[in-house]
């Protein structure tokens, strides 16, 4: 079966290495030097194995291409694009309708189209469907599902094969044929009663986890006013069996989800006439972490911070990832030179991060730790300041968040 995703990054790349083994796959980028470098065997996304990619070139089981014309005998064609949030922090689903252009312009025959990527309830009803129709050269009975993906980069536990699978049709034999198609390489595939159900389920987990993460910051603040540990205080409530999930506070959040996914529910609720008062909260508060902190430091630093040095350990959004999307460490920046500090940034996973390069751990006067990979060391940290403001809780001898 020939089978077209659409975007390869993350998600479409992941779905190709796991799906390549069953299928013809042709994955469709409209980046050219990203395709060029697939072709040769080379993954410009980590995570997502070279070898894999190329064995399947090897095997003739995968072909990456930027003409929009080769995905015109799919069978399937799978729909993994970024869904972002435009300049005024709303939905932006440009990259969604650019999709739905290549699907409709060059798809031959009927084929099952199925949206993996992450957005608002009834996107794949009330807009990929008629997108793709309206583009559509000539009518065509095209089948359509949707099946979000549930991708957590850097994690070795869960993979596209034991992560349990949401998807639903827009009709009974879409479902069943996307049933089929994933089956080949998921383990546990769960059907849900409409395609709404399952957009809104993805927005809901994240969006859990991004008022969870806003709680426990605004808590790390309350603890700080009353001169309480707060890392001593959720351990000690995570002693309960029962009844609470630990989270920890950090500067903020970062990466394609967790920041993103909650807007486009917010987005939805108000287009329903409901205010979503917890998820606005929440993405005041994380956003304005980096604010906190560099207050805090201010305050540590009898109010100026006029001249100072000071370098930042990690900018990629998580530990031992090099992605750096969303990460709130682009606001702590900021912040920090805002109050005329010169600011520069560490990373040996990052390594290049807009326009500049990762400068070494040298002496500064301030050091903030926004994220600890394993490969940076802790005495490395002690070392590279004389006061080292850390916002993970793994440096023993920093002041803590």
């Amino acid at each position: 079966m020939l089978i077209s995703i659409i975007g390869q990054g993350y998600v479409g790349l992941t779905i190709a290495a796991y799906s390549g083994g069953l299928h013809q796959i042709i994955g469709f980028d409209s980046n050219k030097s990203i395709v060029d470098q697939l072709n040769k065997g080379n993954s410009h996304v980590e995570g997502v194995e070279s070898k894999l990619i190329s064995d399947l070139i090897k095997q003739g089981r995968y072909r990456a291409t930027h003409d929009p014309e080769d995905i015109a005998d799919s069978e399937i064609v799978i729909i993994a694009v970024p869904t972002p949030l435009d300049d005024a922090r709303k939905p932006d689903l440009s990259f969604i309708d650019a999709a739905c252009k290549v699907i409709g312009e060059n798809l031959i025959s009927p084929a099952l189209i199925i949206n993996e990527s992450t957005s608002y309830p009834g996107t794949l009803r009330d807009y990929i469907k008629p997108a793709i129709d309206k583009y559509s050269k000539v009518s065509m009975n095209h089948l359509f599902a949707v099946s979000p993906e549930r991708i957590d980069p850097g994690r070795n536990d869960y993979n596209q094969k034991n992560t349990p699978r949401l998807f639903s049709g827009l009709t009974p034999e879409a479902g069943e044929k996307t049933r089929e198609f994933y089956s080949g390489f998921c383990e546990n595939l769960i059907e849900v009663s409409a395609p709404e159900v399952a957009e809104a389920a993805k927005l809901f987990e994240n969006t859990f986890r991004q008022v969870n993460i806003a709680l426990v910051n605004e808590f790390a603040q309350i603890s700080h006013a009353l001169g309480i540990d707060v890392r001593e205080t959720l351990n000690a409530a995570d002693s309960k069996p029962f009844g609470f999930m630990k989270f920890s506070p950090g500067v903020g959040v970062g990466g394609h989800c967790i920041p993103i996914d909650p807007t486009y529910l917010s987005h939805v609720a108000s287009q329903a006439g409901v205010k979503a008062t917890f998820i606005e909260r929440a993405n005041e508060v994380n956003r304005s972490m980096p604010k906190y902190i560099t207050e805090r430091i201010a305050n540590d630093h009898d109010g100026s911070l006029a001249g100072k040095t000071i370098i930042i350990i990690g900018v990629a959004y998580k530990s031992n990832v090099a992605d750096t999307r969303e990460s709130p460490a682009l606001l702590l920046i900021e912040a920090l030179e805002s109050l005329g500090a010169v600011v520069k940034w560490h990373d040996p996973i990052v390594k290049s991060w807009r326009g500049q390069n990762s400068h070494k751990l040298e002496l500064h006067d301030i050091a903030v730790v926004v994220t600890k990979h394993d490969v940076i060391k802790s005495e490395d940290i002690d070392k590279c300041a004389n006061y080292v403001f850390d916002t993970t809780g793994l440096i023993k001898n920093a002041i803590q968040l």
